[in-house]
């Protein structure tokens, strides 16, 4: 079963997220709170905890959810091999995947913490269609259309 392990916001961009036990997800925008969230593509992040383990496989060891910057970290999914378009249904919210992956800007914050980022390969961006509260232990459910 594919479940939210953490949720993560930050007030500021380009420092990594902190944990919080439960997020407000608003439609058409992200996360109450969190400084990515806006009316564009990019509402949400998801971040397996399998694609953070890859990484620690890297010189930079003991990294914690939200480091890469996620709003969303996910065991047991490969978000990254689901296609533009996908829609997933998390607790009683609804977010459709608007994008994989994304470009490394210069001097990003996240690289130079951790090294080898993962998110220009696997990490996932998604718009919010149905708002609500996602909690960790939230199963995330494929749905088909």
């Amino acid at each position: 079963m594919a479940r939210v392990v953490s949720i993560n916001i930050s007030e500021k961009k380009g420092t990594p997220k902190k944990t919080i036990p439960e997020g407000k997800l608003i439609e058409n925008f992200g996360f109450e709170g969190d400084a990515h969230a806006g009316k564009w593509r990019r509402q949400v992040s998801l971040l397996g905890v399998e694609s953070i383990e890859k990484a620690k496989l890297g010189p930079k060891n003991g990294l914690c959810h939200g480091v890469f910057a996620e709003n969303i970290t996910t065991e047991g999914i490969e978000l990254y091999t689901l296609p533009v378009g996908t829609k997933l249904k998390i607790g009683e919210c609804l977010l459709e995947i608007s994008q994989i992956g994304k470009e490394c800007h210069e001097g990003c914050a996240v690289s130079k913490l951790v090294g080898r980022c993962v998110m220009p390969r696997e990490g996932v961006f998604a718009i919010v269609l149905k708002g609500g509260t996602v909690r960790a232990g939230d199963e995330i459910e494929v749905v088909k259309t």
